[in-house]
C-alpha cells in the first residue's frame, strides 16, 4: 500500500525483493498472490464492495492506489501502535463497578466467576467494550491480572532460575546464604525439587483445599496450564476452582479435593490434545475476536478516524467483529482471519514454549505431597489471592496473622 501510494509497483518484480527480506523470507508465491487479490479485490468475501479494491493497475501496469480518498487514509494510519483497552464491568440491570484490562477479561467463558471491587462476579457476556455480569454465591473465582504486573519469564530465564535453584555450585553463594532458612523450612513440610522432579503440594486451610504446581516456567505459561489443568481436572469430576500463579508457580484452590491418585493415573500433564483442551479451557474465540481488532486496523480495513475525531473503540471493536465473522463463515482461509488464531496462541499462550514445556514435564517425575500447613514456596501464591480480596484488615495484618497461625502450628 505505501509503495502504491508513491510511484506505485509492479507485483512481479517487488516480490523477489521483499521475499529476500528477512520478515518475508517465507511469503510463498500463494500468499502473496492473495495479499494482492486482498489490495486489488478486497478478497474473496468482499469482492463486491468498491471501497475494498484499493488498487488498481495504470497504463504501464504498475499498481497505484485508486483514489486520493483511499491514499489518505492510508497515510493517517501508517506507524499505527496499537494497544489494549480497559472495558468497563457493569451489572446486568445497571450501575457501573469499574474498568478491567481486556486481555484478561476476554478470556472468560459466560459462565466464569471472577474476584472484582472486593465481589465474585459471574460473567454474562462481554458486549463491544462493556462486560456484563451479575453476583455470584460461588467462592471459587479468578483472580485479575494487570498486564503491567504480567513481565513473565522467557525461556532462556526459566532455564536460568532453575539451573541456579538446582546446581551445587550455587549453595554457597551469597544469595543462597539468605535463603538458607527458607529452604530449611520448605523441607521440613515439604522437599526442594530436584531437575528431574515436579513437586505438586495439597494442603487445607478454611479457604478450602489448595493444590500446589511448581514447573518454574514463567507467568504467563502457568496461567494456561492452570486453566488447563482446571478443566482437565473437571472432566474427572464436577469442581470449581480459584487460580492464582507467579513465575514459580500456580494454585488450584477448590472447596473439595480432587483424587490425587485419579490425577496421577490419567496423566494429566501429557502433552497428547494439548491445543483442543487448551482451545476449550479458554475462550480462545473472544480472544482472537479481541485480536483481530488490531490486524483489521494494520490491513486498513477498518479506520482509525481523522485527526481530532477519532472513532471510539466500541465503533472499531463492532466494525471488526463484523469481519472477524464473516471470514470466520465464509472465508476461514482468510490470511487475516488465520493471523488472528495464530496470534492468540503464539503471543497470548507461547504455543511453542507451551508444547515444549508439557513434554519436558511429561519426563519428570511427580513428587505429591500432602501438607499439613502452606510452605514457603506457596506462601507468595497465598499472598497474591489476598491482595484481590476487600477486607477491613491490612494485607500485611493477614499475611503476619497467617503467619502466627503458622508459627504455632510449628511448635
Amino acid at each position: 500500500m505505501t509503495l502504491a501510494v508513491g510511484s506505485g509497483f509492479d507485483p512481479v518484480k517487488i516480490y523477489p525483493v521483499i521475499n529476500s527480506t528477512f520478515c518475508f523470507q517465507t511469503l510463498d508465491q500463494e500468499r502473496w498472490q492473495w495479499v494482492l487479490n486482498f489490495l486489488t479485490r478486497g478478497s474473496q468475501s468482499l469482492q463486491n464492495y468498491d471501497e475494498y479494491k484499493k488498487l488498481i493497475p495504470n497504463e504501464e501496469g504498475l499498481l497505484k492506489v485508486a483514489n486520493k480518498g483511499i491514499a489518505l487514509r492510508h497515510r493517517l494510519s501508517m506507524g499505527t501502535i496499537v494497544s489494549g483497552n480497559d472495558l468497563k464491568i457493569r451489572y446486568r440491570k445497571g450501575g457501573y463497578l469499574g474498568s478491567i484490562e481486556e486481555w484478561f477479561i476476554s478470556k472468560l467463558k459466560p459462565g466464569d466467576t471472577f474476584a472484582f471491587s472486593g465481589k465474585i462476579l459471574e460473567l454474562i457476556r462481554i458486549q463491544k467494550m462493556e462486560v456484563v455480569v451479575k453476583k455470584s454465591k460461588v467462592k471459587q473465582a479468578k483472580i485479575p491480572a494487570w498486564m503491567g504486573g504480567r513481565m513473565s519469564f522467557s525461556a532462556h530465564l526459566s532455564d536460568l532460575l532453575k539451573k541456579a535453584l538446582f546446581d551445587k555450585e550455587n549453595k554457597n553463594t551469597q544469595e543462597f546464604q539468605s535463603l538458607k532458612s527458607v529452604f530449611e523450612q520448605q523441607k521440613k513440610e515439604s522437599i526442594v525439587p530436584k531437575p528431574n522432579e515436579l513437586l505438586i503440594e495439597r494442603f487445607k486451610t478454611k479457604e478450602g483445599f489448595h493444590t500446589v504446581f511448581y514447573p518454574f516456567e514463567g507467568y504467563a505459561i502457568h496461567e494456561a496450564m492452570a486453566s488447563l489443568m482446571a478443566y482437565r481436572i473437571s472432566l474427572l469430576a464436577p469442581i470449581s476452582f480459584s487460580m492464582s500463579f507467579n513465575d514459580y508457580g500456580f494454585e488450584l484452590l477448590s472447596d473439595q479435593a480432587f483424587s490425587a491418585e485419579a490425577f496421577l493415573d490419567n496423566n494429566l500433564l501429557s502433552p497428547e490434545h494439548l491445543f483442543e483442551d487448551l482451545t476449550k479451557s479458554i475462550n480462545i474465540s473472544e480472544m482472537a475476536r479481541r485480536k483481530f481488532r488490531d490486524i483489521a486496523v494494520i490491513s486498513g480495513l477498518v479506520f482509525q478516524g481523522y485527526p481530532n475525531k477519532p472513532v471510539k473503540s466500541k465503533h472499531l471493536q463492532s466494525g471488526s467483529q463484523l469481519f472477524f465473522e464473516v471470514f470466520k463463515d465464509y472465508e476461514p482461509d482468510n490470511l487475516l482471519y488465520q493471523q488472528a488464531i495464530e496470534e492468540t496462541f503464539d503471543h497470548g499462550m507461547e504455543r511453542g514454549r507451551m508444547h515444549f514445556v508439557f513434554e519436558n514435564l511429561n519426563q519428570k517425575t511427580i513428587v505429591w505431597k500432602n501438607c499439613s500447613q502452606p510452605t514457603p514456596f506457596s506462601f507468595p501464591l497465598i499472598t497474591d489471592r489476598l491482595r484481590s480480596k476487600l477486607s477491613s484488615e491490612s494485607v500485611e495484618d493477614r499475611i503476619k496473622k497467617m503467619y502466627l497461625q503458622l508459627e504455632k502450628a510449628t511448635r
